[in-house]
């Protein structure tokens, strides 16, 4: 009797853990990863990464925090409804020089996994960026 009802237990609660979608299967990023290049110091960066709700309900972004105090994402306040796309905004301070990784963490209402994206580049002094500029041709650097 207790097999049976230790059987029971476990098919009635992996039905929940079963029901709870991926985030994969409701939002579709833009990128994963973006990369600003060769950055200049004290020049904040910005980027929007573009969510797009593949499902049939309102997606609600519950929360987004980054790795670190140097990047800021913005929260989406409204709910992106189905079919539709929103713009996460995200800014890095470009204060240190040095190269960079940093991780943005979104977390959508009624889903337990979190969807990481990255920001990614390189953080080079007033005097080596433009150094940079004059030996590199104007289209390969990025200017924000």
């Amino acid at each position: 009797m207790k097999k049976i009802i230790f059987a029971f237990a476990l098919s009635f609660f992996s039905m929940f853990v079963f029901a709870q979608s991926k985030v994969d299967a409701v939002a579709k990023m833009n990128t994963e990863k973006y990369d600003f290049g060769k950055i200049k110091q004290g020049e904040p960066v910005t980027y929007f990464f573009e969510i797009k709700n593949i499902s049939d309900k309102p997606l609600v972004v519950e929360n987004s925090w980054a790795s670190c105090g140097c990047t800021t994402p913005e929260r989406i306040t409204e709910p992106i409804q189905p079919g539709t796309s929103a713009k996460l905004k995200v800014q890095y301070n470009a204060a240190a020089v040095a190269p960079f990784i940093k991780d943005i963490n979104i977390k959508f209402a009624g889903i337990d996994e979190v969807k990481t994206v990255k920001i990614t580049g390189e953080v080079l002094s007033t005097e080596a960026f433009t150094e940079l500029q004059k030996q590199v041709p104007k289209s390969t650097v990025k200017k924000f």
